[in-house]
């Protein structure tokens, strides 16, 4: 998607401060600035347009072609990530909390340093309604032998909109991130006694809608913590992701702690555990 906009001074002063990190430093003819964000290119051409291309450029340039409209978003982490909890988000952004916050560089915190995310969650933590639920390793586990990954998803979003309703009215537009088509989001919701109703399903959508690229940034910085709380009690540094070096630490995890112990921690029934448990069938590390 390419969408391109005329903008005045102070607009491309604002453009220029919201995303100085993501700047590109090339020269480029008649281009005064890039910037590359996670999924959309911005560039600022001398002549004061601007074009955003890229899955995300509606999302960007609404910001300076249409007024905002207040509405919610949900979104979650943690669940490819071997250590560390599911984490899920829902949020809601009116137009005075907006002004105050489209300042700073929120997009898809999986475009975002660690650093900039501990930065920025705490400012959406105080000015913005939100529910967060934290699915611990050791829950996360006991449940995924009943639920499978969308399940847990679904469930955890539910709750997350059921708690958020009690806290602010929300309006007529909530987004989900989408992670299974609306009607099984929905039939796995079958034997919840109580289910709210009122969501718009978009992939893509911490690219789109600002509540819920607000709730991807609280859902990490949520999702951090708990790595940090995790690797404090252990005396050591958990590995995000699920990668050939965390099946590493994780199989030295496992001969130092004992099973139960790693049960506490990890999602068992990943790849990189189940390779280090046929490994330990003997049960002899399996304290």
């Amino acid at each position: 998607m390419t969408i391109t906009l005329t903008l005045t001074d102070k607009q491309i002063r604002h453009l220029q401060t919201t995303y100085a990190n993501q700047k590109v430093d090339k020269t480029i003819p008649y281009v005064a600035a890039q910037y590359k964000l996670s999924d959309t290119t911005i560039t600022v051409y001398t002549s004061k347009k601007v074009v955003f291309s890229g899955d995300g450029a509606a999302y960007y340039a609404e910001a300076f072609s249409k007024p905002f409209r207040a509405h919610g978003g949900s979104d979650e982490v943690g669940t490819g990530d071997v250590f560390g909890p599911v984490v899920v988000v829902a949020t809601y952004v009116d137009e005075a909390a907006y002004a105050k916050l489209k300042t700073y560089p929120i997009q898809d915190s999986k475009a975002m340093s660690d650093d900039v995310v501990r930065e920025i969650a705490p400012v959406l933590m105080q000015q913005i309604p939100y529910s967060l639920l934290i699915l611990t390793n050791e829950k996360y586990n006991q449940v995924q032998t009943q639920n499978n990954l969308n399940a847990i998803k679904a469930k955890l979003h539910n709750q997350a909109y059921l708690h958020l309703v009690k806290k602010v009215t929300l309006g007529s537009l909530n987004v989900v991130d989408q992670f299974t088509p609306e009607a099984l989001y929905y039939r796995y919701l079958d034997q919840e006694a109580e289910v709210y109703r009122n969501l718009h399903f978009e992939t893509k959508a911490e690219s789109k809608y600002f509540a819920v690229a607000c709730a991807s940034v609280i859902a990490r910085y949520a999702f951090l913590m708990e790595l940090d709380a995790m690797g404090k009690h252990y005396q050591t540094t958990f590995p995000k992701g699920a990668s050939a070096t965390v099946e590493a630490f994780a199989e030295n995890f496992l001969a130092k702690n004992g099973l139960k112990t790693l049960k506490k921690v990890a999602k068992v029934h990943f790849k990189t555990i189940q390779r280090l448990l046929d490994v330990h069938t003997d049960g002899n590390s399996m304290r």
